[in-house]
């Protein structure tokens, strides 16, 4: 069968017999099924789990120094997320599973590949080249959150420890480096529109950056064996992201502010109408967008929850809409923020500044918890009004969506921006770091200084806030412990009421989560906890 259960912990998620009477034995036999297989790999990585906040977005923003918990007075898994402890001992289960399923899923694809009868080899490798890609992206995304994790390269399973460091790197880069050499070298604008959604040879260089970037910092080894012989250098990693830069046809658009959906909302919505935004979109005309995940409101948990938790508890506005209240902004962030960057207010509400051009906003809404009057605005539900004058979600207006608002937020998760691109080059130390650097500044109208690690590392919190990175860049420069425990009496409101929060980073969990314990049970002990995670200290 095409199903399995790995570690018997997920369920038998191809296994479809009883519906198409498709199996291994049967399937795939044509370009078109392979085709199917490998964006059952898409599906599995872009599909939002139960429950909704095991995701590595959210997750990732939660434990960085920008954002608190949030949420209402029942969400302590948000608080704990936050406090870098647990609520209960499977919390991260459903996340665990997800991604083992990415995993058999891809290498599903790439043991598959023989079997068919290829027209010629360009179909071929850019379906392989695809596979290896998402493998590699799954992988990193496990590495990032887990530490150590099973390295699995069949869909034949066994219970299997964790592997090390090296071992799973290796197989990231790896994958990587087939993916570029197989994937096509076709820019941007030269990809189909219904290709623009689909991993590339761009997105594979870009992503070997962001990988390298990682474990050379976090674990110190500039010098990576790879799995299938050779090795990879930070020279090696620099000629792709140039490459990238300049062969992709990918590029920053004119004004950051208009990377946004709050920018569709330019009628109403005071600071979108006096500054004369107008939203991209994402049908293809945003060349900055590297990879995505897509996101659609035709049903089957494939709407945008992310957006959905970031958004207002209990209260509608124009342009902001309503939500589960998770992950306010930390004050310090906006207080730290230089005033002459236009990035600031494009990227933060503060309910409390006229600029906005919003009024009505309802503290302890909902008992809303960690309330601070500070949210980001990248990824937060966008109301306009209908033809009949009513105030729904734009997704209503432009693609007929439900009016529920837990189903109609259609907002792609931008994993890799050319922006970030940029930057990582910078910080890498190609030859053009400075022309790189400087490129990103000048778009907000900021002068050139000096492409320092320094500067870098403010230029990245500034650009990238609140898209699921400044995380793990505060883990791999070794700040996270520094940062995160300048959260001392921060004002916040519990409940309309208010508080002070304080927030000391577990530093003895290297800044991993906890390895679900079913997972473990399951395999029989062969699997060990992460270290940080046994004992009372552990627990929120």
């Amino acid at each position: 069968m095409i199903g399995i259960v790995i570690f018997s912990s997920c369920s038998s998620f191809l296994d479809t017999e009883d519906l198409t009477k498709k199996n291994s034995d049967n399937f795939p036999k044509t370009e078109e099924d392979i085709n199917t297989s490998l964006l059952a790999v898409y599906s599995a990585m872009a599909e939002d789990t139960k429950p909704y906040w095991n995701n590595i977005f959210i997750i990732s923003e939660t434990m960085s120094d920008d954002r608190f918990g949030g949420g209402g007075s029942v969400d302590r898994m948000m608080w704990a997320m936050n406090e870098y402890k647990k609520d209960q001992d499977n919390m991260y289960s459903h996340l665990w599973s997800k991604y083992y399923k990415g995993i058999f899923r891809s290498n599903f694809v790439l043991e598959s590949l023989d079997r068919i009868d290829w027209q010629d080899d360009e179909k071929r490798n850019k379906v392989e080249g695809q596979a290896y890609f998402l493998r590699g992206f799954i992988y990193f995304d496990l590495c990032r959150l887990f530490g150590s994790v099973p390295l699995v390269l069949s869909t034949q399973v066994e219970p299997t420890p964790k592997a090390l460091p090296e071992e799973l790197y290796s197989c990231i880069f790896s994958d990587l480096k087939r993916a570029i050499a197989l994937l096509p070298s076709t820019s941007y604008q030269n990809i189909s529109d219904t290709e623009k959604a689909l991993a590339t040879k761009w997105a594979a260089q870009a992503l070997l950056a962001r990988v390298y970037l990682f474990y050379s910092g976090y674990y110190e080894k500039e010098t990576i064996q790879l799995r299938d012989g050779g090795s990879l250098t930070k020279e090696d990693v620099i000629r792709e992201i140039d490459d990238c830069i300049a062969n992709s046809g990918h590029g920053l658009i004119d004004d950051f502010r208009n990377l946004w959906p709050y920018a569709i909302s330019n009628q109403e919505y005071g600071y979108a109408k006096n500054n004369s935004l107008e939203w991209i979109g994402e049908e293809g005309k945003n060349i900055e967008t590297v990879f995505a995940w897509k996101h659609s409101a035709s049903g089957g948990n494939f709407e945008n929850r992310v957006t959905l938790h970031f958004g207002l508890k209990g209260q509608d506005q124009i342009p902001f809409g309503k939500g589960w209240g998770f992950c306010p902004v930390n004050p310090q962030l906006y207080e730290q923020w230089p005033d002459n960057d236009i990035r600031k207010k494009a990227s933060i509400y503060n309910v409390n500044d006229p600029d906005e051009g919003v009024t009505g906003y309802k503290w302890g809404s909902q008992s809303m918890q960690q309330e601070t009057g500070f949210w980001q605005k990248k990824y937060m539900p966008i109301n306009i009004r209908n033809s009949m004058g009513n105030i729904v979600n734009y997704s209503c207006v432009l693609y007929g969506a439900t009016t529920n608002f837990q189903m109609n937020n259609t907002q792609d998760i931008v994993v890799i921006r050319f922006a970030d691109v940029l930057l990582m080059a910078a910080e890498l130390g190609s030859s053009k770091a400075q022309q790189y650097f400087d490129q990103v500044r000048a778009r907000v109208g900021l002068p050139s200084i000096p492409v320092t690690l320094e500067n870098i590392k403010k230029e990245r919190r500034y650009e990238l806030a609140f898209e699921g990175v400044r995380y793990y860049d505060l883990l791999r420069w070794g700040d996270a412990e520094k940062e995160i425990n300048k959260i001392v009496g921060v004002p916040i409101k519990n409940s309309n009421v208010w508080t002070s929060l304080t927030v000391k980073f577990r530093s003895e969990t290297g800044g991993f989560l906890p390895i679900p314990e079913n997972e473990i049970l399951l395999s029989n002990g062969i699997l060990e906890q992460n270290s940080g995670w046994i004992g009372s200290d552990a627990v929120y």
